[in-house]
């Protein structure tokens, strides 16, 4: 009985084309269009091909290279902060989990990925996280194997750059950021700002990503006391049942809140490090809303014990 290449190798295509392009749609879109294109070859042209995957990989690539080159343009028309479409997960069945540990598609190493060229993050998803050969990756941007190198070095210079300055930290260990994650509510549900300092880092970002459809802050709120203060006043604003009803899920491979809210639940993701929160995302805006409602509730959601 032969193995459906796509089924094999769905999670891995996913997770580039997810990379490639921050969005859960747009990468399944992509996935089932390269899917229709092997189908298309019929069986002489598949008999012919010598690796399925990276022929998929690279197809998958060539899907997301205008998605990836137009980005730049609709950021900037985009209101406020931009944030990937969140990879909610609930649990070790969910389809998710497997494109999750495909690769790193932490939310701050896609927001590092949005800061690069379109065809650096083409040259180093397609090469380093994909692993084709710069050949296959030239003929995806049209260019020499030299230039196709080069993207990549330059690539792999700005991501180094921004783990140096904190941005792309270490992944923390679950517990850790489950902790940290719990503290962060409870302080938010007795509204204790000194707290709530305690647990960011100085120099502490927040990201809310309302899409120009639910009320968030216009821009990158900095500074751990300024944003303490901005998710005290609202927690404060929405009422104390908005954490009573939040769920524990995973986000992206890390511990994160599904925070039920209308017209859609907000997911919260922190990005930990040395155990506080080096940034704080939260998706707002209905269009990024995870497809389905976890279970699972959130120990810290109860309040402080």
């Amino acid at each position: 009985m032969s193995v459906d290449p796509l089924a094999e190798h769905r999670a891995h295509l996913l997770a580039v084309a997810y990379r490639l392009t921050g969005s859960r749609a747009d990468a399944e879109d992509a996935v089932q269009d390269a899917w229709l294109r092997w189908d298309r070859l019929g069986a002489e042209g598949r008999a012919a091909v010598r690796d399925i995957r990276a022929w998929l990989t690279t197809t998958v690539g060539r899907l997301c290279l205008d998605q990836v080159r137009s980005a730049p343009a609709r950021r900037e028309r985009y209101v406020g902060p931009w944030l990937p479409e969140p990879l909610v997960t609930s649990g070790p069945d969910d389809v998710l989990d497997a494109v999750v540990a495909a690769q790193d598609v932490r939310i701050a190493a896609l927001l590092v990925l949005e800061r690069l060229s379109p065809d650096q993050r083409v040259a180093l998803v397609l090469h380093d996280t994909a692993g084709l050969g710069f050949d296959e990756v030239a003929g995806v941007l049209d260019c020499t194997p030299t230039a196709a190198r080069q993207l990549a070095s330059r690539a792999r210079r700005a991501v180094r750059a921004a783990a140096a300055d904190g941005e792309l930290p270490e992944p923390a260990p679950e517990p850790e950021q489950r902790r940290v994650l719990d503290a962060v509510v409870a302080a938010l549900a007795a509204a204790d700002v000194p707290a709530l300092v305690a647990l960011l880092h100085p120099e502490a970002a927040l990201h809310t990503d309302g899409g120009g459809i639910v009320k968030a802050a216009r821009r990158v709120v900095r500074g751990a006391d300024k944003v303490a203060r901005l998710l005290v006043a609202l927690v404060q604003e929405a009422g104390p049942e908005v954490l009573a009803g939040a769920a524990a899920v995973q986000v992206n491979g890390e511990a994160g809140l599904l925070v039920p809210a209308s017209p859609a639940p907000i997911v919260v993701v922190l990005t930990v490090a040395d155990g506080r929160a080096r940034a704080v995302h939260a998706v707002l805006t209905p269009e990024k809303a995870p497809r389905t409602t976890p279970r699972i509730p959130a120990r810290a959601a109860r309040g402080p014990r």
